[in-house]
């Protein structure tokens, strides 16, 4: 699963003019954009094999216990290091970062429960489908039919046909953490606006963490006490959460918003590379093909969207790149 932290994270700290939104953007070509691309690239990679580890957890410590887990830790991180102020808000900014902390704990907790049930290339890959949905609708282009239609065959393809091939249980669940990644970006966006820095995002973290932690001990109870299941759910807390926060950190610093959308839309086939080297989930090459599909559309739909953005921001002498900050990534 992909994660949004560093997204909205940046989109707090979006320039607020062209010109400084112009001085944080490296010039095309530039020798060292690898940097930053390959700090993405990690990011993606830690985010996808902490999944990878927290499937090999669930046995121990069950879906909701996992996800308690990995909540809590990054939750006491972010708050230690963002200390965020608790003073001075609205009621209005807080029933915000609320709802934004409750779409973040449903998000993780169906997201879980499908890759207890499905591979986890098949679950990022439905998963993707929430937020390539709301880019698609979004910038009400006739090209992104285009895009749809290329998603909707890889779905059809990864289910081979009908879905037989997979739980359909599993399907439901990544679908709707597909739904919630989709209203997490929208939730993000407004938190990063009311919030400086990344506050909002500990402290909606902290609210997941909360809401959450019940449903863990009711499911796992003592077993989440062991230190073994302890240490192993803090690993995943750092490769899910705090170490792709930082890496994309620092990499937003240095890349082009629109870049950085891109490479998250590769999120499905990292997933797929991860399952298969730490899990041994093998994808035949219809599945292959289904995800290959997937990640072409999220592709396209990222840069018809960023495209349109910048012609819009052209004409009002704008830049249209930091809104994709908030858009790019999930979970």
């Amino acid at each position: 699963m992909s994660t949004p932290d560093a997204a909205v994270a940046a989109a707090a700290q979006a320039p607020s003019s062209p010109s400084a939104a112009a001085s944080h953007a490296p010039e095309p070509g530039r020798r060292g954009s690898l940097g930053p691309v390959g700090l993405v690239l990690a990011g993606g990679i830690s985010v996808q094999f902490g999944a990878a580890l927290a499937i090999s957890l669930m046995p121990r410590a069950g879906a909701l216990g996992v996800v308690s887990l990995r909540l809590l830790v990054a939750a006491i991180v972010l708050l230690l290091v963002c200390r965020p102020r608790l003073r001075g808000h609205s009621r209005a900014d807080w029933g915000t970062v609320v709802v934004f902390g409750v779409t973040m704990g449903a998000m993780n907790g169906l997201f879980y429960q499908a890759v207890d049930r499905i591979p986890l290339g098949a679950a990022v890959t439905l998963e993707v489908l929430g937020p390539l949905a709301l880019s698609v609708l979004a910038s009400r282009r006739a090209v992104n039919a285009v895009w749809a239609a290329l998603a909707l065959v890889g779905v059809f393809l990864l289910g081979g046909g009908g879905f037989d091939t997979l739980d359909p249980v599993g399907v439901a669940y990544a679908l709707g953490a597909g739904a919630m990644w989709a209203t997490y970006i929208l939730f993000s966006a407004r938190t990063g606006r009311r919030f400086p820095q990344a506050d909002g995002l500990a402290l909606a973290m902290a609210v997941a963490a909360v809401l959450f932690l019940p449903l863990g001990i009711a499911e796992s109870g003592s077993k989440l006490l062991d230190p073994t299941t302890l240490l192993l759910g803090a690993g995943v807390a750092v490769l899910s959460s705090v170490l792709p926060y930082t890496l994309e950190l620092l990499a937003l610093r240095r890349l082009p918003a629109s870049t950085f959308a891109v490479l998250m839309s590769l999120e499905p086939a990292i997933a797929a590379t991860a399952g298969f080297l730490v899990l041994h989930q093998a994808l035949s090459a219809t599945q292959a093909l289904a995800i290959a599909f997937v990640v072409a559309a999220s592709m396209g739909a990222v840069r018809t969207q960023v495209g349109r953005r910048r012609r819009t921001r052209a004409k009002a002498g704008g830049t249209g790149d930091g809104d994709v900050r908030v858009q790019a990534s999930g979970e």
